[in-house]
């Protein structure tokens, strides 16, 4: 019985010691560079700073302007847009007007900013009220580093009473939106977003152009804020360009009642060739967009089952659910000009999840390729690189992955191959158990998220970055800046 006992208390030890070492290493510097944070995955292929892309590699990129540089090293806040006038300017104050309820320019959502194609935007974000600072994220639009507005990774959140200036070329027509990354869990949810819609330089005539956010705001299903449906007067000889947008943390049906429509976009990506749909049902991931266009007829737009949209008077929505649109088939094939054959690139991106440590707190966390935060992938490549990446969700839930700064083509999904329109995507809806080939082109120099928009996920650790050789930055992942 002695021996069993010391036996006993010898194994407890060791798992107490096992434990103990996993919580000590589980706990996380009081400051993080997301220039070296995290285990550098240089993927399948090339070497790592092996460029094959002439005047690239580690050499200054993307001809920035001005900022911090050192020993051919690039500073995120040197990779700026273009200088010149602005062709459109705009200023956003952010306010704090509860614990959770934030506003932008006195309202929530925030103000739709409309540019044309082509346009050089400035926007002016002065900090009103938000106690724990704030940022602008420009969600699907690819701005150049130092406008992303990631706080700790290209600028440090604006206090109470300071103000950043966002610069961009509004280089694709689409529909984008706004948002807080700052605290983005709470910020995002609370409030702190608004639209962003860039025009065609020669748009279409006679098309009536809308905007429909969805948004929860405690557990209230809204539309541009409202508790009512939104009632749009189409008329005749028109159609209707409605463009949503999912600002919330999980995906919703979008279905159609009283005529066919037509896919025309998503993620801001027009559709080639879209076909009317007719008892289908759309899925919108949580940071998604579409844009339908419907025809100047009684019609109502449902969003998880209710009409929220009503056109000239509304119609009756379908009972029950609708099969989904496969994004995968709709449309006509067109060339894009990737080669993903051959890539210079190949990343793994397996979502999971196990129980363990998070900077010493025990749970039930998010895994990246086995890992969690902060030991998460930091992908590495070089300016020019194209790029294939597999997704695998087995974690237990859906996640809409979102990458910042690029937009990537989908290949296939559970090793179905796209044969329609291509598929561009920066909000991919991943659900538990499937499998998603990947490509986009590296032509965007920074350091880049690379997280899931169910802004709780990130928060819990679901958030990896794509890092670009030969840049760095001076700002830090601290408790003044937590960008999820």
């Amino acid at each position: 019985m002695r021996i069993r006992a010391v036996i006993g208390l010898l194994a407890g030890a060791v798992l107490l010691g096992i434990v103990g070492v996993m919580w000590f290493g589980s706990l996380a510097p009081r400051e993080l560079s997301a220039a070296t944070m995290g285990e550098m995955d240089t993927g399948s292929g090339r070497p790592a700073g092996a460029s094959g892309h002439e005047g690239h590699g580690s050499s200054p990129l993307g001809g920035a302007a001005g900022g911090h540089h050192h020993g051919g090293v690039v500073s995120v806040d040197q990779l700026v847009a273009r200088p010149g006038n602005p062709d459109r300017s705009f200023t956003l104050r952010a306010e704090q007007v509860g614990p959770h309820r934030y506003l932008v320019n006195g309202r929530t959502p925030g103000p739709e900013l409309r540019v044309r194609h082509g346009d050089l935007v400035q926007v002016t974000l002065i900090n009103v009220s938000v106690v724990a600072g704030v940022t602008l994220h420009w969600h699907g639009v690819d701005v150049p580093n130092a406008a992303d507005g990631v706080a700790g990774v290209t600028q440090d959140a604006v206090p109470i009473g300071g103000r950043y200036v966002y610069r961009f070329v509004a280089d694709r027509a689409g529909t984008f939106w706004y948002h807080s990354h700052q605290l983005s869990h709470e910020q995002v949810i609370g409030g702190l977003f608004g639209a962003l819609v860039v025009r065609p330089r020669h748009p279409e005539r006679n098309v009536l152009d809308r905007v429909a956010t969805t948004h929860l705001y405690q557990g209230r299903r809204t539309i541009n804020g409202r508790t009512q449906p939104m009632k749009i007067t189409v008329p005749a000889g028109q159609r209707l360009r409605l463009r949503l947008i999912n600002t919330d943390n999980g995906p919703v049906p979008v279905q159609v009642g009283g005529t066919p429509f037509r896919l025309l976009a998503t993620d801001g990506s027009d559709i080639v060739g879209p076909t009317d749909v007719i008892d289908r049902s759309v899925t919108l991931t949580a940071g998604g967009r579409i844009d339908l266009e419907l025809p100047a007829t009684p019609a109502t737009v449902g969003i998880s089952g209710v009409g929220w949209v009503e056109i000239n008077g509304g119609a009756e929505l379908p009972r029950g659910s609708r099969p989904e649109l496969d994004l995968l088939s709709y449309g006509r094939h067109a060339e894009v000009g990737l080669a993903t054959a051959a890539v210079d690139r190949h990343f793994d991106y397996d979502l999971g999840r196990r129980p363990g440590f998070v900077d010493g707190r025990p749970g039930l966390w998010w895994t990246i390729n086995g890992k969690m935060w902060p030991h998460l992938p930091m992908f590495m490549v070089s300016e020019g690189d194209v790029v294939r990446m597999s997704i695998v969700n087995h974690s237990g839930d859906v996640h809409p992955m979102h990458l910042h700064g690029h937009r990537v083509l989908v290949l296939s999904r559970n090793g179905i191959g796209s044969t329609g329109s291509p598929w561009w995507a920066d909000s991919l809806n991943v659900r538990d158990g499937e499998s998603y080939e990947i490509a986009f082109r590296a032509d965007n120099p920074g350091i880049w998220m690379d997280h899931c928009h169910n802004l709780k996920h990130a928060a819990d650790g679901l958030v990896a970055h794509l890092m670009y050789e030969g840049v760095d930055t001076p700002y830090r992942i601290d408790r003044h800046n937590e960008p999820e």
